[in-house]
């Protein structure tokens, strides 16, 4: 078992050729030599969770307390989510046991007052008339025949796409390792509570659901179920598909997430509208060099024109103060060139809590730095997203 901790110093381990070339076609570690053949220095490559690659069971663990995270990842499922309050870790001090302990209280809470039932559009052959006949289907497929008849109905039933999911998350973590007993049994006991679901087909895509009224009991649960099920693959650089028997996010994702939908919320009351990564834009006039913000804010002119007021992007690592880092600054030059703004924000993971300044030598461009401390509590967490975005609106004006 490979044991890291995100962002620590590298590790050495004993590794095979085969077991090397596994981890790294995941590109879920990072590797390098060590002092002799056979082992190898091995650390974290942004993801955090557990999961077993090549017949190597590897378990990163965030640098951000647990509780933290599953927060954070509450605000990359929005807009479905989970209502924060219902989601509880417990004890467990590593993301995978973690999600599986708050998605089994989160399911049987779903539960307790029944298994949801709902209206599912079924076509079969019986032999009477149920629903409409479907007249083509039943010339193509009878010839003339009176019965069978082809028919199309709403069926009352368990057998819809919130229990799918629900029943298609329960077993996918029953078969993962690390997860604790009594989740086990709860996870159990969920399954067999959702007899007369259809369960998981291998390869096929999740069922799609939609929030309403009546699935409210059942959000929080369908939140985190979603999060399970996005676990088991992941799509590389390259575009190829990697598959992960386990559950492992990327930490900068999380991150630009929750930084892009929590500014957004606290932008609401402002009006305007907010875009998050934003295709449209390009640093050169043959639209050849593509710019992706993580957020850009929009409002209507004096015109009535809608124009860009506000470019915010976020970086997951430490705000260097001062120094600043070089290759974030050009970047947000650029973005703040081609949207024609004079003012710029960047959004840290860690560092100074008061902002810091940069005014761009002949351009009249000011970058601000901006630093958010993803250990406090929720409140203060979003407190401080509150300020930073009041920093911005207070500034959201076009050159």
């Amino acid at each position: 078992m490979i044991d890291l901790k995100e962002g620590a110093p590298p590790v050495e381990y004993e590794l095979t050729t085969e077991q090397v070339a596994a981890l790294a076609a995941a590109k879920v570690v990072r590797m390098g030599p060590g002092p002799r053949p056979g082992l190898w220095k091995v650390r974290d490559n942004g993801y955090v969770g557990a999961a077993v690659i090549g017949g190597v069971e590897v378990r990163i663990t965030p640098k951000t307390p647990i509780d933290r995270v599953l927060f954070l990842l509450g605000y990359a499922s929005r807009p479905r989510g989970w209502r924060q309050e219902e989601v509880n870790a417990g004890e467990h001090p590593d993301l995978l046991p973690a999600l599986a302990h708050a998605y089994a209280l989160a399911v049987d809470r779903a539960l307790r007052q029944g298994v949801l039932q709902g209206y599912r559009e079924v076509e079969e052959a019986l032999p009477v008339v149920r629903g409409r006949i479907r007249e083509a289907d039943q010339i193509r497929r009878r010839y003339g025949l009176p019965l069978p008849v082809e028919v199309r109905y709403d069926d009352y039933t368990v057998d819809i796409a919130e229990n799918r999911l629900l029943l298609a998350a329960s077993a996918r973590l029953l078969r993962l390792p690390g997860i604790a007993v009594s989740t086990r049994k709860t996870l159990r006991h969920t399954i067999a509570r959702l007899a007369g679901v259809t369960p998981p087909v291998p390869g096929q895509p999740s069922p799609v659901w939609r929030p309403s009224r009546i699935n409210a009991r059942y959000q929080t649960a369908l939140g985190l179920a979603e999060l399970v099920l996005r676990g088991a693959s992941y799509e590389l650089d390259d575009g190829t598909a990697v598959r992960v028997n386990g559950l492992l996010v990327e930490m900068w994702r999380v991150f630009e997430d929750f930084v892009t939908v929590a500014l957004a919320e606290a932008f609401r009351p402002s009006g305007g509208r907010t875009e998050s990564q934003d295709r449209r834009h390009h640093l050169d006039h043959g639209r050849r060099v593509l710019l992706k913000p993580d957020l850009v804010r929009y409002v209507i002119d004096s015109a009535g024109k809608e124009v860009p007021a506000a470019v915010v992007d976020s970086k997951y690592k430490i705000s260097t103060g001062p120094d600043g880092h070089g290759a974030d600054l050009y970047q947000m030059l650029a973005y703040c060139t081609a949207l024609g703004l004079d003012r710029g924000h960047l959004v840290y993971a860690e560092g100074s809590a008061e902002p810091y300044r940069h005014v761009v030598h002949g351009a009249g461009i000011e970058i601000t730095q901006h630093a958010i401390d993803l250990t406090l509590p929720p409140v203060r967490l979003l407190a401080t997203v509150e300020r930073v975005a009041g920093s911005i609106l207070r500034n959201d004006v076009g050159r």
